[in-house]
């Protein structure tokens, strides 16, 4: 009991931490729309805010884990926090200067400062008790994520979507400027509170639990790549994170298209955002006492692949709805990967969880590619069919991939 008690708190941090990154990470698909309209933009070239945002994880994972190494957990989060503050402070100036190239520097900047905060927070929370209920602990923090992308949504959707436009581009990116000084200003603040908090206890990744069957063939192992779960759940997480931006991202574009009006269709991407919260609670309070992440994954990716089928099948609203379905068949994807995926790695789990932040490159190249698609077909519900294959890897994973303990 006093060693559940002792989680509490850093756990109540981490919950505040994995908020502010969902606040951050989901206000993209509104600024998605925001942007195509301020600038005139194509398909393509608006979503070069998820490029931006998520190919930041690619470069930076391992220097993140580089980081992580010399500063600790701890420390580690408090100055990622830092660099976010810098990326969102970036839009001040980007809106003065009417600069969209400037706006893609600022969420790159940020997707830095996240690429250190997921590098420590994940495994973090996955450490921090036993693994058979890391899933579930991650459930957790996926609803304090996905709570504040609707409230982000919410807010900025508001504030930039709702009411008429005004002509000058200038007038229309000030809208900006205040809400951006105000996430500014609560990033430093969380810095300086992280740092020098003392309910968050330094974990080490010696504390990681290495299956007692599977602990010689651990230490014998001297590469990273040697562990097969680990390198199909990097793939795995790739696929993952692509669907995920994917549904949350560009359901309010696809509203548009379908002929919504832009203020219904700005919230829509709140439609999926519940979704995936009510999959969060489902998966929190059934993992692991009912059922095992292992089945809720592979239950999860035959969920997408069919309701994916029927956005493509249906048309106006009900496949909008399939879209926004998709957050609750993701919702326990993520939690569900990152322990199968970390099992048995011991002293390698830092560097294993920076190749895992590495695959949510998939929010940066994925939707790009539908962009790409939707523009060259002129169907951005055809262009939906880049899930299925992502779906159908996901499910192999679930299936088989997780179990492979060599090549």
């Amino acid at each position: 009991m006093n060693k559940k008690n002792s989680y509490l708190a850093p756990l109540l941090i981490i919950g505040i931490i994995f908020f502010i990154m969902g606040f951050v990470t989901w206000v993209n698909g509104t600024l998605i729309s925001f942007f195509k309209k301020a600038f005139s933009l194509d398909n393509t070239s608006s979503y070069l805010v998820t490029f931006a945002f998520f190919i930041s994880y690619t470069l930076m994972a391992i220097p993140s884990s580089s980081v992580l190494k010399k500063t600790g957990f701890k420390n580690g989060m408090s100055l990622a926090l830092l660099v976010m503050a810098a990326g969102t402070l970036i839009f001040i100036p980007a809106a003065e200067m009417a600069s969209y190239p400037l706006f893609l520097v600022g969420l790159f900047t940020i997707g830095i400062g996240l690429t250190v905060l997921q590098t420590a927070s994940n495994p973090y929370a996955t450490l921090l008790g036993p693994r058979e209920s890391a899933a579930q602990r991650i459930s957790f923090m996926g609803i304090a994520n996905k709570t504040a992308g609707v409230i982000s949504q919410l807010i900025f959707g508001k504030i930039l979507l709702a009411g008429a436009s005004s002509a000058d581009p200038t007038d229309e990116l000030d809208k900006v400027v205040f809400p951006y000084i105000i996430l500014t200003a609560v990033l430093v603040a969380m810095a300086i509170l992280i740092r020098f908090s003392k309910g968050l206890v330094e974990v080490s990744e010696e504390e990681d639990e290495i299956p007692s069957d599977a602990t010689l063939v651990t230490v014998t192992k001297t590469s990273i790549f040697q562990f097969p779960n680990l390198v199909l759940g990097v793939i795995a997480l790739f696929c993952y994170v692509g669907v995920e931006v994917i549904a949350g991202d560009t359901i309010i574009n696809y509203g548009v298209s379908l002929g919504f009006p832009e203020e219904e269709a700005r919230l829509f991407g709140t439609y999926t955002l519940y979704g995936m919260m009510f999959g969060y609670v489902l998966g929190a309070t059934l993992i692991p006492k009912y059922v095992s992440q292992q089945a809720y994954l592979k239950f999860c990716a035959v969920l997408g692949l069919v309701v994916t089928l029927v956005a493509l099948f249906t048309s106006g609203f009900t496949s909008v709805v399939c879209i926004a379905v998709l957050g609750f068949a993701n919702a326990v994807i993520w939690p569900a990967l990152w322990p199968l995926a970390l099992s048995g790695l011991g002293k390698f789990t830092k560097v294993g969880s920076a190749l895992l932040v590495m695959g949510i490159s998939g929010g940066a190249i994925v939707p790009l590619l539908y962009g790409g698609i939707a523009d060259s077909i002129g169907s951005e519900q055809k262009a939906y069919w880049i899930m299925i294959p992502l779906y159908i890897f996901i499910l192999y994973f679930g299936l088989i991939g997780h179990k492979k303990k060599s090549w």
